[in-house]
């Protein structure tokens, strides 16, 4: 059998298929809806993604993946007007619940909140001093990252130079920060 040197109509088809439908549709159906014989289609579509039997078809495929990831890319800018596109069709529609819900998950996408909550389990009052301590360090330590511009050991000394008394303590903490 010599080298192919291009695809089939039905092996683009084939291709086109997989990619189109990723997760929604097998090989084995894909293999059908673009012509092949309905008793071998499950061989054909495992063979069609073999690259060692059809190099040609698996390098479209990931031609056609590739174009498609650009195309559907999710980028800050896409996402922000996309949400902006179904805010103003919810406004339109007068269906303001999905108006709102749209503008909020733009505001979030933005940053413009942080959701934070913290449940806790057993009482603080009931720790040592040392442990106290040592448990602000745990929780700074993990935080550490999305503390903007304030160093670790600047924080940890601003911690230890409060007196105890000026620690408010609640059992579940839900803050949204605009």
């Amino acid at each position: 059998m010599g080298r192919q040197k291009e695809l089939t109509e039905m092996q683009k088809k084939f291709a086109l298929e997989l990619v189109a439908n990723e997760g929604r549709k097998t090989k084995y159906e894909c293999a059908i809806d673009a012509g092949y014989a309905k008793d071998r289609a499950r061989i054909t579509g495992s063979e069609l993604t073999n690259p060692q039997k059809y190099p040609m078809v698996v390098q479209y495929i990931g031609e056609l993946r590739e174009e498609y990831q650009k195309k559907y890319e999710v980028t800050y800018e896409r996402h922000i007007t996309e949400l902006a596109k179904l805010r103003e069709e919810s406004r339109k529609k007068g269906a303001w619940s999905a108006a709102i819900n749209a503008e909020v998950a733009r505001g979030k996408a933005a940053g413009l909140y942080v959701e934070q909550k913290i449940i806790r389990t057993g009482k603080l009052e009931d720790l040592s001093a040392e442990q106290l301590e040592n448990r602000l360090k745990t929780i700074i330590n993990e935080y550490s990252p999305i503390l903007e511009g304030v160093e670790v050991e600047e924080l940890k000394d601003k911690v230890k130079s409060i007196p105890n008394d000026q620690f408010e303590f609640t059992d579940k903490k839900d803050t949204h920060q605009n």
